[in-house]
């Protein structure tokens, strides 16, 4: 029979006797309270505020800030006992807050997410939401691969804006895929998305395409251990790539120009080890993307590029 902890008892008396507060002095106090705490954010969010917004909008059945008279609307009491409990939830065990509503949004769309696969930040989105221009005509864009597609959102998002495409997304973890799998069935893209278990091309049968593009694991045997708690959900899978955090990078540059087009393009994120990669192909011409929105450690190669460059 589950039990009521003391801490949750007293969270529950205290927002109980609270008087009505309003949605903007919620959030200010809860930010006060991340901050305090030294929680970090970079798992959807950027900042206190926002990061406190994730779990009052789940709260409140929002999707978004649009309504103008949102920040003066005052909460009931069930709505303050919820919203404290998701935030000591946040406070104590380090839960991304995405993970803790299991909802999140990714170029636009809605994307369930869970510590099945990482949370979906990646300033990839961007570049999808611009249908890859001007670096591919996208009008003849017919095949798209997603190398290590986690919980699907690239390979989903390449589908909703490149219509006429068809998108395999590859995973060598059944967790992440059978996530992604929902993702899919709730966009209604199951008949032109392909979800295959595989370590990057080992399972593509030949299969070439227009794009190939990846947020692999990047992450190296010394920064695995200074990560902040938050990571610690994520599956390390997803994040751990070796000593130096190029394992998989390392496959994409040798492999990937056997599964491209004439012409067609690997894109990847490598975040912060874009220097790494610089210093280990000095003699490779890596085009490095930049992003309105932030973010970068993306770089972009031709089919013919690496052909030429990468031994």
């Amino acid at each position: 029979m589950a039990t009521v902890s003391h801490k949750q008892k007293s969270v529950r008396r205290s927002a109980a006797t609270q008087p009505a507060i309003t949605v903007a002095v919620a959030l200010r106090r809860a930010a006060r309270r991340l901050e305090r705490a030294g929680v970090w954010f970079g798992h959807g969010t950027d900042n206190a505020v926002d990061d406190a917004a994730v779990l009052l909008w789940h709260v409140l059945g929002l999707a978004d800030a649009s309504d103008p008279c949102l920040l003066a609307r005052r909460l009931t009491r069930r709505q303050q006992l919820a919203f404290e409990a998701l935030l000591e939830r946040r406070l104590s065990t380090r839960e991304p807050a995405v993970y803790i509503t299991g909802r999140t949004w990714f170029a636009g769309l809605p994307m369930r997410t869970d510590a099945r696969a990482l949370v979906p930040r990646s300033p990839l989105a961007e570049l999808i939401e611009r249908r890859f221009e001007p670096w591919i005509d996208a009008s003849r864009v017919r095949r798209v691969l997603d190398v290590g597609t986690g919980g699907g959102c690239i390979a989903l998002a390449c589908a909703h804006y490149l219509p006429a495409a068809r998108v395999d997304a590859v995973d060598i973890s059944a967790a992440a895929l059978a996530l992604a799998r929902e993702n899919r069935t709730a966009l209604g893209l199951s008949r032109r998305v392909r979800l295959v278990k595989s370590d990057h091309f080992a399972a593509l049968q030949g299969r070439s395409y227009d794009i190939i593009v990846s947020n692999p694991p990047y992450v190296g045997r010394r920064e695995m251990r200074s990560l902040p708690d938050e990571y610690g959900h994520e599956p390390r899978i997803a994040l751990a790539s070796g000593d130096d955090g190029l394992d998989s990078v390392k496959v994409l540059l040798a492999q990937a120009a056997r599964h491209l087009n004439p012409g067609g393009l690997l894109i990847v994120e490598v975040g912060n080890t874009e220097t790494l990669v610089r210093r280990r192909y000095p003699r490779v011409p890596f085009l490095w993307l930049e992003f309105e929105r932030g973010g970068g450690g993306v770089f972009c190669l031709t089919r013919e590029q690496l052909q030429r460059h990468v031994r």
